[in-house]
Formats: C-alpha cells, structure tokens, sequence
C-alpha cells in the first residue's frame, strides 16, 4: 500500500534534508558578456549514426511495477542511444566552445523543468543556465530520490506527488541524475551552461544554434556513451537493501571548426558510430 510508504519517506526526507550539499564546481566559470548582435549568423546541421546499431538490452524493472511499468514491458529502456528511422541521433548536446561574448540567455523552458514519470526522467537531457534554478517534480506515487554528481551535488527526496522543488545551479559543467530510491535503470545527464549558445538534437538529429556573431568558433557535440560498462552496488534508501545498477562507459565528444559570417547559415554534421 501507498498509505504506508509516506510515513516512513516523510521521515527519510526530513533526514536527507540535513544532507543536502553545496554544488562543487568542475569547470572554471566563463567570463561571458551580453552584446546587441546584430545580423547574427545561424549554424545548423546533423548528427547521424553510421554503420550497425548496438545492441541494447532493456533493463528489468525490479521495483514498483504498477507505477514503473503500467504497460507490462517488464524492462526499461534505458534511453542511452535513440536513433531515427533516417539515422538521426537524438539528445546529442551541441555546443560553441569558449565563446565570450553574445545574445542573452535563451534556453528553451521545458529542459529546466524535470518530472518523474512512470519512473523515468522527462527530459533526458536537461539543459540549464549557470547560475539559475533546476525545478524538478516527481509524478509518481512512490518514493524518488534525485542523487545529482558533478558539476552539482545534492540529493533531493520526492516522497509525495507533484511537489516542485528547485535548486541552484551555480557552477557550469555536467552532472549525472540516478534514483536512490531502488529505481536502478533512470538516468539524465544536466547541462550547467555559462552561455545560450548550446542545443539537443532533436528526434531526427537536427540542431540550430542562432543569433551567432560572426568568426570562427570550434562547435562541440557530446553525446553521453550507449554501453552498460559494469554494475555497481548502491542502498535503497527506502527498503536499506543492497541493489544492482547500471555503470554507463563515458561520454564521448567531437568536435569541428565552423565560421559564421553575417547573416549567413553556417551547415555541420556530426557521424557518430561504434568505432
């Protein structure tokens, strides 16, 4: 029953409240500046996937299944490579690097706002400016604890539906979410970003980056890594039982040089494969 649960995830949330830490910062803030640009220029492009795909096997739903798994599935997908029927690689970042100076923050509304949702993180890539607030929420009728290493590190309890919390980000870089609540197969990757000039492709690949002042930048494309590396050991903190979860290898990045000129459209596409 749901009815007992609370009690005693009230309890656990009054605890983890003590441990909330301070976010560590893992990349030195950039100094950026917000010009007028005028007759900015646009880079857009692609990221594919070439050659055969991976196999990736869905992970078992051990926990919950009534909320986590309301169609049966029995396994999870654990939403660490998603390609499109042209080859187009979804939730890929791409960024300018090292950019100093440029239009003001712009970056789209619904990748700072996560929900928890039939045990999954909606959206997977999260995408935040430095120095401004992360509101997260859980949907579900059970208890989730956001474990947050990185760039930002906290851990935040959700015992009770629909509660909105927000947190600060203040240092820029990536931080890795995971459940500490038994629901060893979720995972998101957050984007702390020191300026507006980053995207997530979209289901198809695609990507724009707008309002660009002209000359030369180098453009990055970071993609989180597909394969399941190992497992390790971590606590349920609501059962206090030893689970088994997923260790993902590491992130993979690549970059190109592109040059913007005034007005223009500047075209990159990315390739990604298992090689």
């Amino acid at each position: 029953m749901y009815a007992p649960k609370l009690c005693r995830c009230a309890a656990i949330a009054a605890v983890s409240a003590l441990l909330f830490l301070v976010p560590v910062k893992t990349l030195s803030a950039q100094s950026y500046q917000v010009i007028s640009v005028s007759n900015g220029g646009k880079i857009s492009g692609t990221v594919k996937w070439s050659g055969p795909m991976p196999h990736i096997a869905g992970y078992p739903i051990t926990k919950d299944p009534s909320i986590c798994d309301p169609d049966s599935h029995k396994t999870a997908d654990l939403e660490r490579l998603i390609v499109g029927p042209q080859g187009g690689v979804a939730n890929t970042v791409v960024y300018l690097k090292d950019i100093s100076k440029g239009k003001a923050m712009d970056l789209p509304e619904p990748r700072r706002f996560l929900d928890q949702k039939h045990c999954r993180y909606e959206p997977h890539i999260l995408l935040v400016p430095a120095k401004s607030d992360l509101q997260m929420k859980s949907s579900d009728a059970t208890l989730h604890t956001i474990h947050m290493t990185g760039a930002a590190t906290y851990n935040l309890p959700f015992p009770f539906p629909n509660q909105v919390i927000s947190r600060n980000m203040q240092s820029p870089g990536v931080a890795t979410l995971r459940c500490n609540g038994g629901h060893v197969w979720m995972n998101a990757e957050l984007f702390i970003a020191p300026h507006p000039y980053y995207a997530v492709t979209d289901e198809s690949g695609k990507f724009e980056l707008t309002d660009v002042p002209a000359g030369q930048y180098e453009i990055v494309a970071w993609h989180e890594g597909w394969t399941v590396a190992r497992s390790e050991g971590t606590f349920d903190v609501l059962t206090e039982r030893r689970v088994q979860r997923p260790v993902f290898s590491d992130p993979k990045t690549w970059e190109k040089k592109v040059t913007v000129a005034s007005g223009g459209n500047s075209a990159v596409n990315f390739t990604l494969s298992e090689k």
